[in-house]
């Protein structure tokens, strides 16, 4: 069984802007493949962080030096309309993948429901280029762009949920779960099952998030529900990540497994290492 990570971040300088990641000035391409080796994780897709203005840089050395081994979802300012043309031609970039945003703060928020990003959905289906989005106040917009781009593949990140961007745990952070499952009934959207240990108050195997993690397997099923950690931000290890759902969930298939933990990704976003 591939294992294959849906988000990590690697950077070389400044500190996360995000204080639930590690505060560490870089998370290294090195270090973070001798962490995968141990966690016995056979790749990533890296997500260049804002904070290092070189982390993109960074993740194509990445997958310059390591064939394989990773890919990444990028980004450009959406808010320049002379980068709009870039979406064409986006996935010829060596390793690149699609796009990936943070769209929890306004004006990123706003332009979902108001209709400031009509362009970047229609440029996305025509290119083929899939979005993933952190999200959690929009996911009934997300739904109306589906609906309305049918050929857009969208996923939505760390459960629908905010990820690290929120002191929230257990029930209190999934309230949003019937918006989200609520999504399955378009074909073109996924989940991301990323940073689930994050939402737990509690130790290893981090119970108060199974159900959760059910829900979205019953409703989107395993080819559309992808695992990942995004790592620095995780209270256990990165083989701890895998075994939580490779032994800790009854409910899910051995046949199943390969989907969930890697092959469903892949296949989302058009990886073939």
């Amino acid at each position: 069984m591939r294992i294959v990570d849906a988000q990590i971040h690697l950077w070389g300088s400044g500190l996360p802007s995000n204080m639930s990641h590690r505060q560490v000035t870089a998370f290294t391409t090195e270090e973070a493949l001798g962490l995968m080796n141990e966690g016995g994780v056979d790749a990533a897709v890296i997500h260049p962080p804002g904070w290092d203005p070189n982390s993109t840089e960074m993740a194509f050395k990445a997958v310059r030096d390591y064939p394989g081994r990773f890919a990444i979802l990028g980004s450009f300012p959406l808010n320049q309309p002379d980068k709009r043309g870039l979406v064409d031609s986006w996935r010829k970039q060596p390793g690149m993948l699609g796009l990936r945003y943070t769209f929890l703060h306004d004006p990123m928020r706003t332009w979902i429901a108001d209709g400031t990003l009509d362009w970047l959905w229609a440029a996305a289906e025509r290119a083929g280029v899939p979005i993933a989005m952190l999200a959690t106040d929009s996911l009934a917009h997300i739904g109306k762009v589906a609906e309305r781009h049918p050929g857009l593949r969208l996923t939505v990140d760390h459960l629908g949920g905010r990820g690290g961007l929120t002191t929230l745990k257990d029930d209190a952070a999934m309230e949003h779960m019937p918006e989200l499952v609520k999504l399955a009934r378009h074909p073109n959207v996924a989940v991301k099952a990323t940073g689930a240990p994050g939402y737990c108050s509690g130790p290893y195997p981090f119970t108060s998030m199974h159900t959760y993690l059910r829900q979205i397997y019953d409703a989107f099923g395993p080819a559309r529900m992808f695992w990942g950690t995004d790592i620095t931000k995780m209270p256990c290890s990165w083989r701890q990540c895998v075994t939580m759902f490779t032994e800790e969930l009854p409910w899910l298939p051995e046949r199943d497994k390969p989907l969930v933990m890697g092959q469903a990704v892949c296949d989302w976003w058009g990886w073939k290492p």
